[in-house]
């Protein structure tokens, strides 16, 4: 089969796709043949040797991908799922030698659910990584509908999810992104919006006196979003470096995405009820995934793009 790796990560690296042998599954894993993997900022830090590949065990080669939305292949003892049947997963490992873009990918079955029935498997593929992501940063900020929440990097992956998710508890929800995504974020469910040019804190004060109750930093702005959060708040980081010091009393957070399938089955109902949406910017062919990646790395994307084996 094909897989795309990195052989060797660093500023100059280049994915490659490669022939291996199709991996078989053990006892309490599956192997899914994928009809749809993405292409997210993470495969970006894996390439680079960022994120994991230094610190990791030495091996000649690391995998590439997260999300995956195919159907299972073949079963390993003790799953509940049979072949055949549609399915999304997440690869949730830098360290591995193989991931999800490849054209067969081996995985835990607690890291697979079913495959929402509404929706193609190129749009089904976009749930798992920022679907999870946004749901337990949500539920590490505990929040309630008396709480106001501001999500920076609302247009985006992570953050348009959130905003969504947020707004369907009935949470007051102040999006923050580029000034044409405005649209985007309101009909995501955003109560009030902020444009990035603006000063953020001084902003999100003119619509919450002394700041808000909650943040989610999608956009990874660090201590411009905490100081809009009120003492004694709550603030959610999903990026390490960019994970601000717990000033004024503030409880910060950093949520690093982790396989959970009764969260995965959570947003695929949400898909499946039309109360999760889903974009996916533009697909290409594996073959091409050297130039999926120069495209997310140009920015400006409002959706996920795919790769199609």
């Amino acid at each position: 089969m094909r897989a795309v790796v990195v052989r060797r990560p660093g500023p100059e690296a280049v994915a490659e796709i490669i022939e291996v042998p199709t991996p078989e599954p053990g006892p309490g894993r599956v192997r899914v043949k994928v009809a749809a993997a993405t292409v997210n900022p993470v495969d970006l830090m894996v390439r680079n040797g960022v994120g994991g590949t230094p610190f990791a065990a030495p091996r000649d080669q690391w995998g590439i991908g997260w999300d995956v939305a195919g159907v299972i292949d073949a079963a390993g003892a003790g799953v509940d799922f049979t072949v055949g049947q549609p399915v999304i997963g997440i690869s949730e490992r830098l360290d591995v030698s193989l991931a999800a873009q490849a054209d067969y990918v081996v995985l835990d079955a607690r890291n697979v659910s079913p495959a929402p029935t509404s929706v193609p498997a190129t749009a089904a593929a976009t749930i798992p990584l920022n679907g999870l992501t946004a749901l337990q940063a949500l539920a590490a900020l505990d929040l309630t509908p008396a709480d106001s929440l501001l999500i920076t990097g609302a247009a985006g992956a992570v953050g348009g999810y959130a905003v969504e998710l947020a707004a369907a508890r009935g949470i007051r929800v102040i999006a923050a992104a580029s000034a044409a995504d405005e649209p985007i974020a309101r009909a995501l469910g955003a109560t009030d919006f902020i444009p990035r040019e603006a000063n953020l804190p001084d902003a999100v004060r003119a619509l919450v006196p002394g700041g808000v109750d909650a943040a989610l930093d999608a956009a990874a702005l660090g201590p411009e979003t905490l100081a809009a959060v009120r003492a004694r708040g709550r603030f959610v980081s999903i990026s390490v470096p960019n994970t601000p010091i717990p000033l004024r009393g503030t409880k910060v957070t950093t949520v690093l995405v982790h396989a959970d399938r009764t969260q995965l089955d959570e947003l695929v109902a949400l898909v499946d009820k039309a109360q999760l949406t889903l974009r996916v910017a533009e697909t290409y062919p594996l073959d091409q995934v050297v130039a999926a990646q120069r495209r997310l790395a140009a920015g400006g994307l409002r959706g996920r793009l795919v790769l199609v084996p």
